[in-house]
């Protein structure tokens, strides 16, 4: 950042930031016999070459070649059970209403919602399972017919934990890497690694898909898009099922686009002006955000109107891919952008949060995104494209073998469980048919190959070309990354 420190204009952290490696600078000139004034930044950037610093003039870029250029990330809010639909547990039918042993439990952390419970009966699945494929998944076969089928090209990974036991801690741990919010999630690390693919259109756009059943869902913010602390062209643009797409997209009534062009080069002129005098990065965001807004008016239109679609695609998804808001429309939209350039498709489906009437909420659930999910695969194969677009489906963690409150064959409810949950992804260089992972007879405990969430985002991160201990971001004095300063591990056995 070129900062002249004499400015009154320049803030108290520009002053700090620009001096911040005076000494240094210093010390090395003294150490090579040069004199201060010519030891440039340039040169000490080119020696420390961190991510940072080389995505000064655009994106990072990767650091070896990805096998995914995009991604289509559909969370599941709430949590969604794990034994009622990927991990199977035929022995908890003898376990029908017995307490969960201690020896199983040991002395887990439990939610508010259940820790008074005098006693904690086992609930197993009421649902049908059987094998799916040649990799002989026993799965919710019954709740999933077509997602089943496509069994041999997804990889199934059930021991996934995290730490995290509520939802907007777990949900932000899952998205971001830290309970805490504010940091930035995947899909800005995404924009801000590899950057756009469709100067018209955003790197990073998120979907909010509306459940058919809406007895209990959670609250979700744009905290959860934010781009922390990277620069905000990186944030998720968010699209809204009804109305305008984005709003203030469209020019007002009596306001022609010359003159929306006119005053957006009016704006940038004095945003020029400006960053001139402060060189606040934000204002250069501001400045590339206003001409990609200008953009989008023309590219966005064509993008949502999916009356150009042929028939068969809506035999694919489903005829409610021809409602807005639904999650067949909204897997449907997620191809049309992906297909188009968008880096990363963030959707949210909620209402997994399965407390009570599992028997009665799960098919629900399961029927807004059975084909759904099955005929995208299928799309984006047939369009070639499911080699380098990785699909990633799950929630923030699992659910409880015992069941909360009442108890009853028809009627059962599940608490959360950070121990052990199950996601799956398919495409973009994850291992098809793989099954990954083991939990104990309860569904409690992992008892093989357990992938911390870290694990996870440093998997998927490799799809997408980088190395997690480098793909990073200079604030508050650290090289901030995704997977923290825990240790993280690349899993290769879910890369094909």
């Amino acid at each position: 950042m070129k900062l002249n420190l004499g400015d009154p204009l320049a803030s108290r952290r520009q002053f700090f930031a620009s001096g911040s490696h005076l000494l240094g600078s210093a010390a090395l000139a003294t150490l090579t016999g040069q004199s201060l004034g010519t030891v440039r930044g340039s040169e000490l950037a080119s020696q420390a070459g961190s991510d940072a610093e080389r995505s000064a003039n655009g994106p990072v870029g990767p650091h070896f070649t990805p096998t995914a250029k995009r991604v289509i990330y559909l969370h599941m809010v709430g949590g969604p059970s794990q034994m009622d639909l990927f991990d199977y547990k035929p022995t908890m039918k003898d376990w029908y209403d017995k307490d969960l042993p201690e020896s199983i439990r040991q002395g887990q952390r439990l939610t508010t919602m259940t820790s008074g419970q005098a006693r904690f009966p086992i609930a197993p699945s009421k649902f049908k399972f059987a094998p799916a494929g040649e990799c002989g998944l026993w799965m919710n076969s019954g709740l999933l017919p077509n997602l089943a089928k496509k069994a041999d090209e997804i990889c199934w990974m059930r021991s996934l934990h995290t730490e995290a036991i509520n939802h907007e801690p777990a949900i932000a741990a899952m998205q971001t890497g830290n309970q805490i919010t504010g940091r930035p999630c995947l899909g800005s690390w995404a924009s801000y690694g590899l950057g756009t693919m469709n100067a018209d259109l955003p790197a990073f756009v998120v979907l909010v898909a509306i459940p058919s059943n809406r007895e209990q869902e959670q609250a979700i913010s744009s905290r959860l898009w934010s781009a922390g602390y990277l620069s905000g062209e990186h944030a998720g643009v968010s699209f809204r099922s009804s109305g305008d797409p984005i709003l203030y997209i469209n020019n007002p009534p009596g306001v022609p686009s010359a003159i929306r062009k006119r005053t957006i080069e009016g704006l940038n002129e004095l945003n020029e002006l400006n960053y001139a005098a402060l060189h606040d990065p934000e204002t250069h965001t501001r400045i590339q955000q206003y001409e990609l807004a200008f953009r989008m008016q023309a590219s966005v239109p064509e993008l949502t109107d999916i009356h150009s679609e042929p028939e068969h695609t809506f035999e694919l998804y489903g005829q409610d891919a021809k409602k807005p808001g639904t999650f067949a429309n909204t897997a449907l939209m997620a191809r049309r952008l992906v297909e188009r350039g968008v880096r990363f498709v963030q959707v949210y489906h909620n209402n997994w949060d399965h407390h009570s009437n599992v028997g009665g909420r799960l098919p629900d659930q399961c029927r807004d995104v059975d084909q759904p999910c099955a005929g995208l695969l299928e799309d984006l194969k047939q369009r070639g494209m499911l080699d380098d677009t990785l699909v990633i489906w799950g929630g923030e963690f699992g659910r409880t073998i015992y069941s909360q409150g009442g108890l009853s064959k028809e009627n059962y409810g599940r608490d959360h469980h950070p121990r052990c949950f199950s996601m799956w992804m398919a495409g973009g260089g994850a291992k098809g048919g793989a099954i990954y992972g083991e939990t104990d007879e309860f569904s409690y405990n992992i008892v093989k190959d357990p992938i911390h969430i870290r694990d996870f985002h440093a998997t998927v991160l490799k799809m997408l070309g980088f190395d997690h201990e480098r793909l990073s971001y200079r604030f508050q004095g650290l090289d901030q990354k995704l997977t923290g300063v825990e240790p993280a591990s690349v899993i290769p056995e879910l890369l094909a």
